[in-house]
């Protein structure tokens, strides 16, 4: 069962700023990359040592740097004294447990937002927490796991598709979180597919794996909306920001990104209800069938109350019972049990209850 809040009591009593990594425990080795850019130039790279990206921190040129593997404290740590990141932000960057936010600090705003991933084979929504430091002239962006949905902005970076190579940092940070939130309509899709089959079943023939099936689905919607109702307020943070570092044609786009979060919230919220319907069209369709079963059964019981009446009758041991050496008594007796069976479902059906 996926838990839905991170305890980080390996933290507990630790002075602030101490770096604790707080999620899944990794052994593999972070990996760093850098695109290093401006209108005529590009330089994008993979690189083992942090040290070789140190010095783009004084160059003109816009320069983002990629981390993978945010377990690898020394390395974060060396990123902080260099780049003069604060402790309390490294200390969150470790951990996985933070809530999408935005923190402004002097020389540099600190982002942390959820990228969901959606799993084909178990139909499960998972989250992977993104830092974003935000400079002048850098923007370094920390990730648990390689593998990102950033795959279109290094397209476009590389090709000088659009205005990224003639903007600065703040638009670099926006086309990452604007990623980031369109990707979000891509889970919402194959959700509501999945959605759209549950109905059909329901529809059809519900069973006990329909509602576990639904139960499942309302956790990931509970899942989702904690991971991107905060974003709200980050985005909105930005497109209102008065900071140095964001322009103010930058804060268009980010009002645009704001909209686009402000309707996947309330998709979310329509999922959720859809859901708890299902889970009433649920308990209403067994609730029908078992109705259902019992008006028949009680159809069967009741024409079998007078047959059993004149059975009873004619089963007592008397000697001397009408009837009873009737050449004809029996053929008589189901000629009576017949025409009553026949006159029952006749006015049942007359009734409507057939």
């Amino acid at each position: 069962m996926r838990k839905l809040v991170k305890i980080g009591s390996k933290k507990a009593g630790s002075a602030p700023g101490t770096l604790v990594h707080v999620g899944e425990q990794r052994s593999e080795q972070a990996k760093i990359s850098f695109i290093d850019y401006d209108e005529a130039h590009l330089n994008e790279k993979k690189l083992v040592d942090i040290k070789d990206v140190f010095p783009l921190k004084d160059e003109p040129t816009t320069s983002w740097i990629n981390v993978d593997g945010i377990h690898d404290i020394e390395l974060i740590e060396e990123i902080g004294r260099h780049f003069q990141i604060h402790p309390l932000t490294l200390e969150d960057i470790v951990n996985t447990g933070q809530r999408p936010k935005l923190e402004p600090y002097e020389t540099y705003l600190y982002m942390v937002l959820k990228m969901l991933h959606y799993h084909d084979e178990t139909g499960e929504v998972k989250a992977e927490q993104i830092s974003l430091i935000l400079g002048e002239r850098f923007l370094i962006s920390f990730q648990e796991v390689e593998g990102d949905v950033f795959t279109l902005v290094r397209d476009r970076i590389r090709k000088g598709r659009g205005r990224i190579r003639r903007t600065g940092c703040d638009y670099l940070a926006y086309a990452l979180i604007d990623a980031i939130v369109d990707h979000y309509f891509v889970i919402l899709e194959k959700t509501g597919e999945q959605m759209e089959d549950l109905e059909e079943s329901l529809l059809g023939e519900p069973r006990s794996e329909t509602l576990q099936a639904i139960h499942e689905l309302k956790r990931e919607m509970i899942f989702m909306r904690k991971q991107v109702w905060p974003l709200r307020e980050l985005v909105n943070g930005l497109a209102k920001a008065e900071s140095e570092l964001i322009q103010e044609g930058t804060g268009l786009f980010f009002r645009d990104v704001y909209d686009h979060t402000v309707q996947i919230i309330d998709t979310i919220e329509s999922y959720r209800d859809l859901l708890s319907g299902m889970i009433d069209l649920y308990l209403s369709t067994i609730s029908n069938r078992m109705n259902e079963v019992m008006k028949v059964l009680t159809i069967i019981a009741t024409i079998f109350i007078p047959i059993t009446f004149v059975a009873g009758i004619y089963g007592m041991n008397f000697e001397i019972i009408p009837e009873l050496k009737w050449r004809w008594g029996y053929a008589g007796f189901w000629g009576v049990i017949i025409l009553i069976t026949g006159s029952m479902l006749f006015f049942f059906r007359r009734k409507k209850w057939l």
